[in-house]
């Protein structure tokens, strides 16, 4: 199985939009109501091939690099998360999209809370796959830090499948496709730098003036899905427990043997979950 094979037989587009400073590349797949899917802290859009089967029978599926990541222009300042909110709403209104659904893992779902809590008129439903946000653990942030920054500084094949192995709970799941992608992209010039601006949200000062507050999400009315990991690095599920409560239409759902990011064989799984709650009558 590769990318290929997951996309193989769709409709799909994959183009650089505009938005201010931001070439921003973007996937665009399926008809129906928008739904923005967006990655975690060095990622890319790729992460969601393996959904778009599934997902664009039913919607019209968005996936796009964020700033300073993928193939979207580098960062040459530190990027906070009203910055990924503000980029957000240009991507948007270039796309001709008033509202949609998002759905975000790890940094895309801090983004996409605050985006919620900023812009509730221009929010469907929330999915929230191991959201970021919430937590600020020094081992963690150091962590992320140490491994993304080797990665883009050198981007070998030891220090990419590091990189990608932290995030799955079975090292298995990081085949030498997703190594290449990604070392495609930190090899791009400047890409060191950017990660840098990256990385800027594991300072613990630039941390703590962005984390979500609890006031936020109270305030969000949108019907949202709190997806954990049994097995995920980042923190405990009782994280994401605690956050489903604090949402006025929050509900959680454990994903088992899964690491940040659920196994590509698990995806499908993924996808059930999803579909069952964006499909459900309002």
């Amino acid at each position: 199985m590769t990318l290929w094979t997951d996309l193989a037989g769709l409709d799909y587009t994959i183009r650089h939009v505009p938005v201010g400073a931001w070439s921003t590349r973007v996937l665009d797949c399926g008809d129906g109501p928008p739904f923005i899917l967006m990655h975690g802290t060095g990622g890319h859009l790729e992460a969601f091939t393996r959904n778009l089967r599934a997902l664009a029978a039913h919607y019209r599926v968005i996936a796009y690099d964020f700033p300073g990541h993928g193939w979207t222009t580098t960062a040459h300042t530190d990027l906070e998360i009203g910055d990924y909110i503000a980029h957000l709403v240009g991507l948007m209104d270039a796309l001709g999209i008033d509202r949609a659904h998002l759905s975000g893992e790890s940094l895309g779902g801090w983004v996409a809370v605050k985006f919620a809590a900023a812009h509730p008129g221009r929010v469907g439903r929330l999915v929230l796959n191991t959201p970021g946000g919430t937590m600020a653990t020094p081992e963690v942030m150091e962590r992320i830090r140490a491994l993304s920054q080797a990665a883009a500084d050198n981007p070998t094949d030891e220090r990419i499948r590091a990189r990608l192995e932290w995030l799955m709970a079975d090292p298995r799941s990081v085949t030498d496709e997703l190594v290449a992608i990604r070392q495609g992209i930190y090899a791009r010039p400047g890409f060191a730098e950017s990660m840098r601006h990256i990385l800027c949200l594991q300072d613990p000062d630039v941390r703590r003036r962005n984390l979500v507050t609890d006031d936020e999400l109270a305030a969000i009315t949108a019907p949202a899905l709190v997806i954990w990991t049994s097995d995920d690095p980042s923190g405990p599920a009782k994280a994401g427990l605690d956050m489903a409560k604090l949402l006025p239409a929050g509900e959680f759902q454990l994903i088992e043997r899964a690491g940040h990011w659920p196994q590509w064989e698990q995806q499908e799984y993924f996808d059930q979950i999803v579909l069952k709650f964006l499909d459900r009558p309002a």
